[in-house]
């Protein structure tokens, strides 16, 4: 039977979500909701019997959906999530989970209490060629770890703001947060240092930090600095390298690579193809089968990678360590 699919906004993460589900059998996309109705109008016209809905209730209620995607801006999360978590209906939601832990927190109770399928779009966890990186950091001591995202500020004018986006660490840099979690373990202590250097005076009303510095303690005795950037003139840079006694193992968005010898260190990323395709095809296929373990980052688990994020917003602006539970 084919899985009925409804869409949370439909804006240009959406847009990658939906060309995966285009070539994917089982599934068809049957309800688009947008604040702008014309946007959801614009996406149902690609999909048959597809409609268009500006009232998220009214599209859950009409639709009787089998699986949600929410692709929505951090400040904009709760009303979706509930309403989804009040019928049962499983749902992939883009990170970051919102702009503070309150609302996050509260979702994963409730989405515990119904034993809800859920998966959060940390795609890099679906790199395939990462478990030969963990098979050897496995094979040695995790000593520290670098991480870095430095590019320029996206235009969407909500991402400048600091209460609506949450600022780079959180809207962006969760993505390197979250490798680290993955590849080396849990962090339990953060310092963070963060710099208005230019883009305040450029950019109307932005009020983001672009410049920043998180250093991170981890529960296996490791250590790890995540850098990022949004002053750049355009992308440069993003990944996590992890040091151990045997080689270095770098991941980037587009691939790994381990290096044990200087001849190793010049050559080139492993090519992958595109992970989300994964994480959506696992997603579907958990929904399909009940089979949880197909996702590599469920709400709850991802929740641990926003608590680091937010804990690194209040370091800053406290000038204090934060500790994590």
């Amino acid at each position: 039977m084919t899985m009925k699919v409804g869409f949370i906004g439909t804006g240009g993460v959406a847009r990658a979500h939906i060309t995966n589900l285009a070539q994917m059998e089982g599934a068809t996309i049957s309800a688009f909701c947008d604040l702008q109705l014309e946007r959801a109008e614009t996406a149902a016209k690609e999909w048959t019997d597809a409609k268009a809905y500006s009232n998220i209730a009214d599209m859950l209620d009409d639709r009787k959906l089998d699986a949600a995607f929410l692709c929505l801006p951090p400040m904009a999360h709760g009303e979706a999530e509930r309403a989804l978590i009040e019928r049962g209906i499983p749902f992939l939601v883009e990170k970051p989970l919102g702009v503070n832990n309150e609302l996050p927190r509260q979702l994963a109770d409730q989405i515990a209490e119904k034993g809800l399928i859920t998966s959060v779009g940390y795609q890099w966890r679906y790199i395939q060629s990462l478990d030969e990186v963990k098979a050897f950091l496995a094979s040695g001591s995790i000593g520290m770890a670098l991480g870095y995202w430095l590019g320029g500020m996206p235009k969407v004018p909500w991402w400048r703001v600091q209460h609506l986006s949450g600022g780079q660490f959180v809207e962006q840099t969760t993505h390197i947060t979250d490798m680290l979690r993955y590849l080396c373990g849990e962090v339990v202590e953060v310092y963070a240092a963060y710099g208005h250097r230019i883009l305040h005076e450029l950019e109307e009303g932005a009020n983001v930090a672009d410049v920043g510095t998180v250093t991170m303690k981890l529960a296996n005795g490791a250590v790890a600095t995540i850098s990022n950037s949004c002053m750049l003139p355009a992308g440069h840079k993003t990944g996590i390298n992890v040091y151990t006694e045997q080689g270095v193992a770098e991941v980037q968005s587009n691939g790994t690579r381990i290096v044990r010898t200087k001849e190793e260190a010049s050559a080139p990323f492993s090519n992958t193809p595109n992970p989300r395709v994964f994480e959506d095809q696992a997603f579907l296929d958990a929904v399909r089968t009940g089979d949880q373990s197909l996702i590599k980052s469920s709400y709850a688990d991802s929740l641990k990678t926003h608590e680091i994020t937010i804990a690194a917003n209040l370091s800053a602006a406290t000038g204090k360590p934060v500790k994590l539970s």
